[in-house]
């Protein structure tokens, strides 16, 4: 197995992490001074000027932004939802991502109309001019049945080494394709019918809402207006509706950013001794949505690879590999700031041949064969992501990558008292690791303690810096920066798993289901 860090390294990581850290500090900035960082927008040009300056000011060497082509920035300056008939009421709301604004307030009666697929178009067409119309189905609200906040057990965390096989299903692009664009056609029908606005229904009892929309790039931006309105809110409205006239004013105050269509990861190394050894790296994405402060998702991830960075430089590491810090763009939309480094960087996969899925993202539709390695495909050693809220690590998902398995656990052993001792072979999916996994690269994401991130502050309004844990960030980054240095520092690289070529259809005698689109 490879060597470790050695014991006063460690010790030394730790103190400058528990005792002189400033992980605290730099989420505080992120989330409460500049707050939601929807790519492209303004908060997030600012964010993306001040972890440079950071990266810079605690010694790091090429410190730089990698542009890529996304869109356009969008911003929320205010917003306001009213009942106004038949009674006053202020209700919890937010304007969906990239629709346009109101010119000014619209006030206008609601239509309930469930509109879940075009087969559904037929069935309003004439009955939607002038009107405010709720797009989604009034669902029945639900016993909780999950806790609120969670701590993973160890019995938890043993059902998670649990190998899942890989899957290749074709025809999954192309159902994603369907549900895709079926945003894009609703607002078009709205527009045709002469609808005034839309508004959807939060899938999240408790007040909250998400805002989560698309329409991000140049061309494609939505022609209506459109709301989330908060679960209780939007049954109360569906309601009323069914016994008589309700009148709705929507006020959207928000702007688009066309300054630059190209959004920038933000990349900064500690330089290696060795400039044939490669280099290692640690991610989290630094965009988020807008209905929040973008605090546990996923400024904490990113205010741990900064700290992490930030103790390692403090103590002057000379490593054997550079070690490099990775703040991604575009990940909300589809991983697409870490796909554009994966592209120009790694690895180069052919464009899809259905031409449909052109233009539904990487994530959707780059299991396309075959992979063509490009020359700094070699360089890349190991890779660690970290993007579950700001829980403690409690382990690391090996991502079917046996070979490294007994590594990491080598790795984490220093840890155990920390209550990370956990590596299992379950992958995990939906972040900036993912398309260096789909290349056999050794790229892992970090197994964290759920706290309430799944069930209260995900792409939600309350995910603000009270939902971050200070104990809980000091300990991640002290476990990264530790992680990162074994991996710049061992004799032999981190296994790699198989370039993958071409799968056989998983389920070949399988009949497609209608009724999942």
């Amino acid at each position: 197995m490879a060597a470790g860090v050695e014991a006063s390294t460690i010790n030394q990581i730790a103190d400058q992490g528990f005792n002189h850290g400033e992980v605290t500090d730099i989420l505080a900035y992120l989330s409460d001074q500049i707050g939601g960082r929807m790519t492209n927008s303004p908060a997030m040009r600012k964010a993306e000027q001040w972890t440079q300056a950071q990266f810079r000011s605690w010694g790091l060497t090429n410190v730089r932004a990698q542009p890529f082509e996304f869109g356009r920035g969008w911003w929320i300056e205010a917003s306001s939802v009213r009942m106004t008939a038949p009674r006053p009421l202020v209700l919890r709301a937010i304007p969906v991502a990239w629709t346009p604004p109101t010119a000014a307030p619209v006030t206008a009666p609601v239509v309930v109309a469930p509109l879940r697929s075009p087969r559904d178009f037929a069935a309003w067409r004439g009955k939607l001019k002038g009107k405010i119309v709720l797009t989604s189905l009034p669902a029945d609200a639900k016993d909780g049945s999950k806790a609120a906040f969670e701590r993973l057990s160890d019995p938890e965390l043993a059902k998670l080494n649990t190998y899942r096989e890989p899957s290749f299903d074709p025809e999954a692009a192309a159902r994603n394709a369907e549900r895709r664009q079926f945003r894009a056609q609703l607002d078009a029908f709205l527009a045709e019918e002469g609808a005034v606005a839309w508004a959807a229904m939060s899938r999240s009892d408790g007040g909250v809402v998400h805002g989560e929309g698309s329409g991000y790039k140049v061309g494609q931006t939505p022609k209506l207006p459109g709301v989330e309105i908060a679960a209780e809110d939007y049954r109360r409205l569906a309601r009323l509706a069914k016994i008589g006239e309700v009148q709705l004013e929507i006020d959207s105050k928000v702007h688009f950013d066309d300054a630059s269509t190209k959004a920038n990861n933000i990349l900064a190394d500690i330089p290696g001794s060795d400039p044939k050894a490669g280099y290692v790296m640690a991610g989290a994405y630094l965009d988020s949505w807008v209905a929040g402060d973008g605090a546990t998702d996923n400024g904490a991830g990113s205010a741990v690879v900064m700290e992490a960075a930030r103790i390692l430089a403090a103590l002057h590491v000379k490593p054997k590999r550079t070690i490099r810090f990775a703040l991604w763009a575009g990940e909300e939309e589809g991983l697409l700031g870490s796909y554009a480094y994966v592209d120009q960087y790694l690895a180069h996969r052919p464009p899809p041949s259905d031409p449909k899925l052109a233009d539904l993202g990487p994530y959707y539709a780059s299991d396309t064969y075959p992979i063509t390695p490009l020359p700094g495909f070699n360089e890349l050693q190991g890779y660690f992501n970290i993007d579950n809220g700001s829980g403690k690590i409690r382990g690391v998902f090996a991502e079917g990558n046996f070979a490294a398995a007994p590594i990491l656990k080598e790795w984490l052993a220093p840890f155990a008292s920390l209550g990370a001792t956990t590596v299992v072979a379950e992958p995990t999916g939906a972040t900036d690791h993912v398309f260096m996994v789909k290349l056999g690269l050794p790229a892992f994401q970090f197994i964290q303690d759920p706290l309430d991130y799944e069930s209260t502050t995900h792409h939600t309004n309350l995910d603000t810096f009270d939902h971050a844990r200070p104990e809980d960030l000091r300990q991640a980054a002290v476990i990264l920066a530790a992680l990162l240095l074994d991996a710049a520092n061992s004799d032999k690289p981190l296994p790699r798993n198989v370039l993958p070529t071409q799968p056989k259809v998983t389920n070949p005698l399988r009949y497609p289901d209608p009724t999942r689109n």
